[in-house]
């Protein structure tokens, strides 16, 4: 409640600062002669920015730091029996204090220290997050007070206010940036875990997956196969059907668009072809499992084929309708991007509407297309939903589309479910295939963007 009280109270002292910044501004003039150096609404933004950044930053850092300092003066008052531990010890004492704090049944009778500590782990926050609220609003309430005291004419308002704006803009930046850097150190840590146990030739070239571990050096099948051929196989092939369907379709529906459709008709059908995009995958999943795949093997079995309950062509096909919005969208801005200037030439010339479709437009807008076919399949590459609700988890190494697969993205979600232990080659097997799809996905992005900047300027 705290915290939602501070933040109600930056809004109103940030909007009350940006009148009153406003106000002064002009007030400042009056009925002199002297210009303000910027429009009043620069030196409200400025007042704002006063009020509210501080208070902001203090909050940030406060709500980053609050539970670790909590922690450590919460273990602190703890006796050396429940402290002096190894790590693995300490981490459990530390959950056990946040279940109890949070009013979590642990499932069995706490130590009365323990208990003690999760009392004191509460108080302790609720007083940190008053003595924010209070902190908080006494910092923005003199952070306006300050800045409205300092608005004069010749106050550069608009260059400081830009000036933190940019700040800010680069502060973003550098978020994502380290972000995506961080989840690459990350995934590139444990996959180099995972190949210090498993030898990188026989996780990219064997040809039996099955990471099940023993729980006994005696039990059969201890050491696990970690051969990624088949789910590289699954991959491409589930992969390879949704292409079928999606790009004849998509390209087909972003020519009819674009080329043939009024104006008000194409209106109503690029929205309504778009909606497909927003359809969760999980939906997707539930009309594979549900409809598509006993679809699929009734027809093979009327025509005497021998087709399993779960099979990849019903996965592709549903994967391959959930993928037709990204390539006829992506299509239709290529192909009505190319000048109108290219298409009276071929009319000129005496050529026929498909004619010109066909020699001039397609042809000016094939990067762009193929760029969005590429970026389609990094799309296919990575769904889970429908793969694993409709093709199954087993590893096969074939390409009948009749039979049951797996795709790596499958085996990712399947081998991190539930409580992993993160020190054995099953768990880690999954950074190793998450790092080859990485891989994968950025060379399919890069050859794309590539292409289209290679190309862009060729018709314009």
């Amino acid at each position: 409640m705290q915290i939602t009280v501070l933040l109600l109270v930056l809004v109103l002292l940030t909007v009350i600062g940006f009148q009153l910044g406003r106000s002064r501004a002009a007030a400042s003039v009056g009925g002199r002669t002297v210009e303000l150096h910027s429009v009043p609404s620069y030196h409200g933004f400025y007042v704002a920015l006063w009020a509210g950044l501080p208070a902001l930053l203090l909050f940030a850092l406060w709500s980053a730091s609050e539970g670790w300092m909590v922690m450590q003066m919460v273990l602190a008052g703890l006796p050396d029996r429940l402290t002096q531990v190894d790590a693995q010890a300490l981490s459990l004492l530390r959950a056990d204090i946040l279940n109890l704090a949070h009013g979590v049944n642990t499932g069995r009778e706490p130590d009365p220290a323990v208990a003690a500590a999760a009392e004191q782990y509460v108080r302790l926050r609720s007083l940190g997050d008053w003595s924010l609220l209070v902190i908080g609003s006494c910092l923005a309430m003199g952070g306006l007070l300050y800045a409205r005291g300092r608005i004069t004419p010749d106050l550069r308002a608009r260059n400081r206010v830009e000036r933190t704006v940019n700040v800010a803009l680069v502060i973003c930046s550098l978020v994502a940036i380290l972000t995506t850097i961080g989840i690459v150190l990350s995934l590139l840590f444990e996959a180099m875990r995972f190949f210090a146990v498993v030898s990188p030739i026989d996780f990219l070239f064997g040809t039996h997956w099955s990471p099940q571990m023993a729980m006994r050096a005696d039990q059969v099948g201890s050491s696990g196969s970690f051969g990624a051929i088949p789910l590289f196989a699954g991959t491409l092939l589930i992969t390879a059907i949704a292409m079928a369907v999606a790009v004849p379709v998509g390209l087909m529906s972003a020519i009819f668009m674009s080329e043939y459709a009024n104006p008000h008709l194409r209106t109503w059908l690029k929205p309504i072809l778009e909606v497909l995009a927003g359809i969760p995958t999980v939906v997707y999943g539930f009309f594979a499992a549900l409809t598509m795949a006993p679809f699929v093997r009734g027809l093979g079995q009327g025509l005497g084929l021998d087709v399993s309950s779960e099979s990849a062509l019903a996965a592709g096909i549903v994967m391959g309708v959930m993928i037709i919005p990204f390539v006829s969208s992506l299509s239709d801005d290529v192909i009505n991007a190319v000048p109108q200037s290219l298409r009276d030439g071929s009319y000129g010339l005496g050529a026929t509407k498909s004619e010109t479709i066909r020699l001039v437009v397609l042809p000016a807008a094939l990067p762009g297309i193929v760029a969005a076919v590429m970026l389609a399949v990094s799309r296919a590459i990575g769904e889970t939903m429908i793969v694993t609700m409709a093709a199954g988890l087993t590893a096969n190494l074939t390409a009948n589309p009749l039979e049951a697969v797996t795709t790596v993205t499958t085996q990712i979600a399947t081998l991190l479910v539930g409580d992993q232990e993160f020190d054995s080659p099953k768990t880690l097997s999954a950074f190793g295939l998450g790092l080859v799809l990485f891989l994968v996905t950025l060379t399919l992005n890069m050859v794309a963007l590539r292409v289209v900047q290679k190309y862009r300027e060729k018709y314009d």
